[in-house]
């Protein structure tokens, strides 16, 4: 009997022992089975949200975005109203027509004008009462020489923009006038009807369809070659704006060069109104396209007609942020030359009919102007339009 239960023990003990390590087995496995599935769930989590909801871009580039115009009800506008030489008086009544209040403005006079008459305008914005109060008129006080007919234009306008943005506080448009243009509304009337348009829209009048501008010819390949379409050479222009302290006139290359593939050519009128998020653009060109392209028009002829036209239409960003108008009264020949004619008192009824808010190009003290003034502006003794009722 003692043999027996002797026996008994040990293998009772034995059987124990197996059990404690199947239950021990058991719950490591399941310890490690946890583990996996919670280290699996977290990985995947990690990866989704790396590679998924933020997946990288392929440039740094894509990181920066547009960013969003003004939530205020009342928009505000930035003008650059530009002149050369003689045009500081016109320049001056054109200032106090266009003055709002509300608005930013940026004056230039170029080093074709006179330093004295450089300095009298500046003395002007800088002595002026209402100016000095509400603090929203500078001169641009580093002139540039500008060519009508080259890149210089464009770098002035650029210019002007970069002093608006570093200065003007927020602002939602930009306009770019000369001292021939003029009002054609009140500032009351025109920032409460664009209170009622998106801020994005740019207006600037367009065409993919550059015509006799691809093969315009040079004065001096005019007098000895006939005028077919084939032996038209695509201008190539130099402006001496670019590095003289003198104005001149853009002169010709005879080197022939292709139309670009790389982005569709476009042009239109010189004059807009370019909504911030589009001219900070320019300004950053944080993905090249305005660069190349000012690069391409430091030869064109006309550039201001081309450069911010193609920028915009092969900028996925703001293609589709058009407005086929340039906001003014115009009256060209037809076909149309070099300039439009000088408006007098026989377009009156037409400018007004037009329901443009600008009109272009008139003279110097015409009459038509004082008609504008009492009919459709109803400016002061000042030479301000005598109500502001957006503040």
């Amino acid at each position: 009997m003692e043999n027996y239960n002797n026996n008994i023990k040990p293998q009772s003990q034995k059987k124990q022992k197996w059990f404690l390590s199947l239950v021990f087995s058991l719950l490591l496995s399941t310890l490690l089975i946890v583990v996996s599935v919670s280290f699996s769930s977290n990985s995947t989590r990690l990866y989704n949200r790396a590679y998924v909801q933020n997946p990288r871009p392929k440039f740094v580039e894509q990181q920066l975005h547009v960013l969003s115009t003004s939530s205020e009800k009342i928009p505000r506008l930035a003008y650059l109203i530009s002149g050369s030489k003689g045009d500081g008086d016109s320049l001056r009544r054109t200032l106090k027509a266009l003055y709002h209040p509300r608005n930013q403005y940026a004056v230039h006079l170029d080093l074709e004008a006179s330093v004295q008459e450089r300095m009298e305008l500046a003395s002007f914005v800088e002595s002026e009462p209402l100016f000095k109060q509400v603090g929203n008129v500078r001169m641009v006080l580093k002139a540039n020489l500008v060519t009508y007919r080259g890149p210089t234009m464009v770098t002035n306008t650029l210019h002007a923009a970069a002093i608006l943005f570093k200065e003007g506080g927020d602002w939602d448009w930009f306009i770019n006038l000369s001292a021939s243009d003029y009002p054609l509304i009140t500032q009351d009337d025109l920032l409460h009807i664009l209170s009622t348009i998106p801020r994005d829209l740019n207006f600037i009048e367009h065409t993919s369809d550059i015509g006799w501008k691809e093969y315009v010819l040079p004065p001096f390949i005019r007098n000895i070659c006939s005028f077919n379409r084939h032996q038209r050479a695509r201008p190539v222009i130099i402006d001496p704006g670019l590095y003289s302290v003198r104005k001149s006139d853009v002169f010709w290359v005879t080197q022939k060069r292709s139309v670009p593939n790389a982005y569709r050519l476009f042009t239109g009128s010189a004059w807009m109104m370019l909504s911030r998020p589009f001219l900070e653009y320019c300004l950053w060109g944080w993905d090249n396209l305005p660069r190349i392209v000012l690069m391409y028009y430091a030869n064109f002829l006309s550039s201001p007609e081309g450069y911010f036209h193609t920028v915009m239409c092969n900028a996925e960003e703001f293609q589709n942020t058009t407005v086929n108008h340039d906001l003014h009264f115009i009256s060209w020949d037809n076909p149309p030359k070099q300039h439009p004619h000088f408006l007098t008192t026989d377009d009156y009824l037409r400018m007004v009919e037009s329901n443009a808010p600008f009109a272009r190009k008139f003279g110097r003290n015409e009459p038509i102007l004082d008609k504008i003034d009492s009919e459709l502006l109803g400016r002061n003794a000042d030479g301000y339009v005598s109500r502001w009722m957006v503040q």
